[in-house]
């Protein structure tokens, strides 16, 4: 057991805060080093005058992702080509401790989705924040309110502005897991086979593509809409899938993923969307810079 008090009640709290602070800012790294901030704040505290750490903590991280998202909204508008999350796995958690009920687990699950997580980005940080806290981690109002230095009446409108905003714009898929991943398996069958007719065959007609290099890596640099289009671009990318490429499956931001590594090195991550047994969208990811910690989750 950890000799130091302070550090035993962050680790505590650490998969809150962390959840919390990655769904702020999208990025692992980003969430990681907020969270070691709010620890560094925490230890040189004077903790005898805290009567509740859990959420003088949550405070903390709150508002240092709002800081550092304020900050990395001007790097974004300079991003090249669309941008989305830095996949992360959710094979065993969402970002928050052990949830038994199914029901939450989804709830939780789907709030780090990259379909909300895109949507959010057209958030300000403070709906953003009030958004994550209320929907993903059913804090109660005053408290956020607390953590926000606003009044409760102002974060129920910045909360409910959010939701609408959220079920505006985020398309639903209501699928069951196992279909998805189905789906899933045989797009990358079809993909490593080079059937473009069996990839074709899985498009929805609106089916949308985006992909994420950064600049970085080779990537369209708008969304791809149409089953023709789309089908086109995997018609190019299946090409040039060889035998030194090694794709895993496994469960990021919520649902099945594929982690593709070309001579040992993570290349491509992607993720499908699915509706009434068709894929609606591809998110592709293949800036680097959000690709580094695949090899250590596949001991590669």
């Amino acid at each position: 057991m950890n000799a130091d008090p302070a550090t035993d009640v962050l680790e505590e709290h650490r998969p809150v805060l962390t959840g919390v602070a990655y769904r702020m800012l999208g990025r692992i790294t980003d969430a990681e080093d907020v969270v070691q901030e709010a620890w560094l704040r925490w230890s040189s505290a004077g903790r005898e005058e805290v009567r509740e750490p859990r959420a003088y903590l949550v405070r903390i991280t709150t508002r240092l992702a709002v800081d550092r998202l304020r900050h990395l909204r001007s790097r974004r508008e300079a991003y090249v080509g669309p941008w989305l999350p830095e996949p992360l796995t959710t094979e065993e958690a969402v970002g928050s401790p052990p949830v038994p009920d199914a029901a939450e687990r989804a709830v939780l699950a789907d709030s780090v989705s990259f379909a909300v997580l895109v949507v959010l980005e057209s958030h300000s940080p403070l709906e953003r924040v009030v958004f994550v806290l209320r929907e993903a981690f059913g804090f109660p109002y005053a408290e956020i309110a607390a953590a926000l230095d606003r009044t409760e009446p102002a974060v129920r409108q910045l909360a409910g502005r959010a939701r609408r905003h959220v079920e505006e714009r985020k398309p639903r898929y209501d699928v069951d897991p196992a279909e998805r991943r189905g789906l899933t398996e045989r797009f990358l069958a079809a993909a490593s086979g080079g059937s473009i007719e069996e990839l074709m065959a899985l498009l929805a007609p609106d089916v949308r593509l985006v992909g994420d290099a950064g600049g970085k890596a080779k990537a369209a640099l708008r969304t791809i809409g149409s089953a023709d289009k789309v089908g086109r671009f995997l018609a190019a990318v299946a090409q040039e899938i060889g035998p030194d490429w090694d794709m895993r499956i496994a469960e990021f931001n919520g649902g099945p993923a594929v982690a593709c590594f070309v001579g040992g090195k993570p290349d491509t991550f992607l993720q499908l969307e699915v509706r009434d047994g068709a894929i609606q969208c591809i998110y592709i990811v293949r800036n680097p810079d959000k690709l580094s910690g695949l090899s250590a989750l596949f001991d590669l």
